[in-house]
């Protein structure tokens, strides 16, 4: 599998020239299993990743949702492949909210907030409301397929995590869930267990989750963990590679690497995501 990482912050985008190296889009990242496009949240990074594959249309995408927070969803109006007729997306999303997958994505593109309707996309979509535990197989395009499961993480109005498993290698993405008080969140750590690659919640250093650090006091409840709580995760299950992700909006490129050279000292194969990452496994 080829994991590219097109957006890695958190709660907002964060232009500006103390966050050009990171990068300053949310949360989206693009996992080839084969053939198979398979896209993790929509945040804004997802528009930079709609212009790179238009050259391979008509395509098929499989957007996978964590869950409907503004800074997941927020870049799908402007992913131009979902404009273009002969191209197919499949959009995967949680059954834990008021309003189903298909409903938040045209409620945030419904007049007055958005000039164009879900509707008025030329893209055929199918909406699909995942449940606990389920298990998707898609077609790699190559005589395989990728298996996918589904598992709940730990945040306000819930989050999805995501198992990737194609040619014998299992990538996780775990974002905005906040672990447990007494050790990893059992939820997390096994779909996690044994991964080649965890993608994981890594937005606060534990000065900054406590409110001995940063701005706006404790982030406990806030539904997001520390790169700390991220290795005690990747120690406990025996994952090979650790990726810092949902870098919070407040930390400059210095912060960031601050806190990945902290993770290193603990956990040697961790990397703070920066978009433009992309790595095989």
């Amino acid at each position: 599998m080829q994991i590219t990482f097109w957006g890695v912050r958190g709660s907002i985008p964060t232009p500006g020239p103390d966050t050009v190296g990171i990068g300053g889009n949310t949360s989206c990242v693009e996992v080839r299993a084969g053939r198979a496009l398979l896209i993790f949240d929509g945040g804004t990074g997802l528009r930079l990743l709609g212009k790179k594959v238009l050259k391979e249309m008509p395509l098929t995408a499989n957007i996978f949702f964590s869950h409907v927070h503004w800074d997941h969803i927020q870049g799908f109006p402007f992913f131009d492949p979902a404009f273009v007729k002969g191209n197919v997306i499949h959009l995967y999303g949680g059954n834990n909210v008021t309003r189903t997958l298909e409903e938040t994505l045209a409620g945030q593109m419904d007049h007055p907030s958005f000039p164009v309707h879900l509707g008025d996309m030329a893209a055929q979509m199918t909406f699909n409301d995942l449940t606990e535990g389920q298990v998707l197989e898609i077609d790699d395009g190559l005589g395989d397929k990728a298996r996918i499961s589904t598992g709940r993480g730990n945040h306000p109005n819930g989050v999805w995590l995501y198992r990737v498993e194609h040619g014998g290698k299992a990538v996780v993405y775990a974002t905005d869930t906040e672990h447990a008080k007494d050790g990893p969140d059992p939820n997390v750590l096994k779909i996690a267990r044994g991964a080649d690659v965890l993608i994981y919640d890594a937005q606060y250093t534990p000065e900054e989750y406590d409110g001995k650090a940063g701005r706006g006091g404790p982030k406990v409840g806030w539904g997001h963990s520390t790169f700390t709580a991220a290795i005690d995760v990747a120690k406990a299950g025996k994952v090979k590679k650790l990726v810092l992700f949902h870098h919070d909006p407040l930390q400059s490129d210095a912060d960031v690497r601050a806190k990945e050279k902290r993770a290193k000292e603990l956990f040697p194969d961790s990397i703070a995501a920066y978009e433009g990452l992309s790595f095989e496994v």
